[in-house]
């Protein structure tokens, strides 16, 4: 087993999508999955610290662990991003790393900013927000919910974009992935999975899954709990 334990947490924060931890058993390569979501990811192994700023991905990818290793991560909600790092120029592991100051502190902004854990991510973002670091976009909620907005066609996909990194039809498709996987991973069987995830056949379930999680339906049906996903 790759990972000893996975953890989450719900945030109170609006800006939050969620707050999740884990830690490596052994080095190992694994299967990182198309996301949606920014993120900053905090990681410890070998007396190092790394701190890192994660944009969406829009496939699936080969990764690898290193051995006794401990990851924390803050999951950003949809539209929320930092403007001196887009998400478009992070995404598909264009990750950037943030200068480690001391194994307690990075620099962020010519600041140097303690390092976040799991237990203070709400306070961390709540800073973030506060020193115009972290912004959110409500035009990206307008669209998922499909409500109107005063904005022309061009504008809309320029907000969105920039706050995102990735046009709302992929977004929807990666989204579609990951419900049917966790449809599969229930036990759904995978007809009933595709009518209920409205993909046209099992063969265009296939290509999804295969594109975005890197597995067919039966291998993520065989498999009661799937592997982690860093983020």
């Amino acid at each position: 087993m790759t990972f000893v334990f996975e953890e989450e947490r719900a945030s109170d924060s609006p800006l939050i999508e969620k707050i999740w931890r884990t830690q490596s058993a052994q080095a190992d390569d694994f299967t990182s999955h198309a996301a949606s979501h920014s993120e900053i990811v905090v990681t410890r192994y070998e007396g190092r610290t790394l701190v890192t700023v994660r944009g969406p991905e829009t496939k699936a990818s080969p990764a690898s662990v290193p051995a006794d290793s401990e990851f924390f991560g803050i999951v950003f909600k949809l539209g929320t991003f930092m403007p001196a790092l887009l998400p478009r120029n992070l995404m598909d592991r264009r990750d950037v790393y943030l200068p480690v100051a001391s194994g307690e502190s990075f620099w962020l902004d010519s600041s140097v900013w303690e390092i976040p854990t799991f237990d203070n991510a709400d306070a961390f973002v709540e800073r973030l927000v506060h020193e115009g670091l972290l912004v959110h976009d409500p035009v990206v909620g307008a669209v998922v919910q499909g409500e109107p907005t005063p904005l022309s066609p061009r504008a809309l996909q320029y907000r969105f974009v920039r706050a995102t990194g990735l046009p709302h039809k992929l977004i929807q498709q990666i989204e579609r992935a990951n419900r049917a996987a966790t449809l599969l991973g229930s036990g759904l069987s995978i007809l009933d999975t595709v009518y209920e995830t409205g993909y046209f056949d099992q063969s265009h379930l296939t290509h999804a899954l295969r594109r975005f999680l890197g597995q067919t339906p039966a291998q993520i049906a065989r498999v009661s709990q799937p592997d982690f996903q860093l983020g």
